[in-house]
C-alpha cells in the first residue's frame, strides 16, 4: 500500500512518486485517485500530459474506465516547470513519451518542495524498458507497480504485447492494438511471431527466385 509523505515543514523539499505498469494495469486510475485526493485536501495541483497522446479529451487525463482529471497539454518536458508557480503538487502522466530532460524537470521540481507523481509505462511492446521511465523510477522516493491481468492465462500481466505488425516505438492505441500478457504469455507471442516473420522471409524469397527464374527463361 502506498502513503503519502508525512510533510515537514522545516524540511523544504518535495519527492517523487513513480506509478508504472503494462497497458491496463489501472496506472492512470491510480494517478487520478492521487491527485483527487490532494484536490480535496485543498492543495494547488497541475497535471501534464505530453501533446503526442490525443487518445482522449486534448486538456483531461482520461484513464481506461473514463475517470478523468483537468490536465494541461505540453510538447516538452521543458514547459512543466514554467506552468508550476506557487504549486503544491504536480501530476505526469505518460511519461514514458517524454524526452529525457523529464527526469532532471521531475528532481528540480521535488527539490524546490513539489510532490511530483508521474505515472508511465514502465516497458514497450518489445519489453525493453521506456525511454525515461528507468531513470525516473531510480530516482524517485516511492515506486508503485500495478498490474493488468493477462488476457490469455489470467495470471498478473505486466507487458504490452502489440497486436499489429506495426514497428514503430510509439503507437498509441486501446484494446484493438494491445493486451496485456504475463510473461510466459508473452514469450510465446513474441517466439511466434519471430516464426511467422521467419516463414514470411522464406516465402518471399522463393517467390523472387521463382519470379527470376521466368525472366531467364523468357
Amino acid at each position: 500500500m502506498f502513503l503519502e509523505n508525512t510533510v515537514n515543514h522545516k524540511e523544504q523539499f518535495g519527492w517523487i512518486e513513480v506509478i508504472c505498469g503494462s497497458m491496463f494495469s489501472g496506472k492512470t486510475e491510480e494517478l487520478i485517485r492521487r491527485l483527487k485526493r490532494a484536490q480535496i485536501a485543498k492543495q494547488r495541483v497541475e497535471i501534464f500530459t505530453p501533446s503526442i497522446d490525443t487518445r482522449y479529451e486534448t486538456d483531461m487525463v482520461v484513464s481506461h474506465d473514463k475517470n478523468q482529471i483537468r490536465s494541461t497539454p505540453v510538447p516538452a518536458a521543458a514547459n512543466i516547470p514554467l506552468l508550476c508557480a506557487g504549486v503544491d503538487v504536480v501530476g505526469i502522466d505518460e511519461a514514458q513519451f517524454f524526452d529525457e530532460e523529464i527526469v532532471q524537470v521531475c528532481n528540480d521540481l521535488a527539490n524546490s518542495g513539489i510532490r511530483v507523481v508521474v505515472a508511465g509505462l514502465d516497458m514497450d511492446f518489445k519489453g525493453n524498458p521506456f525511454g525515461p521511465m528507468p531513470n525516473l523510477m531510480a530516482t524517485a522516493e516511492y515506486v508503485t507497480k500495478v498490474h493488468a491481468v493477462c488476457t490469455r492465462t489470467g495470471n498478473l500481466a505486466h507487458y504490452s504485447h502489440r497486436l499489429s505488425t506495426n514497428d514503430h516505438l510509439i503507437l498509441l492505441g486501446e484494446k484493438q492494438e494491445y493486451e496485456p500478457l504475463s510473461r510466459a504469455a508473452f514469450f510465446k507471442a513474441m517466439q511466434r511471431q519471430k516464426q511467422q516473420i521467419k516463414l514470411a522471409e522464406e516465402i518471399n524469397l522463393k517467390q523472387n527466385a521463382e519470379s527470376t527464374r521466368n525472366a531467364v527463361g523468357n
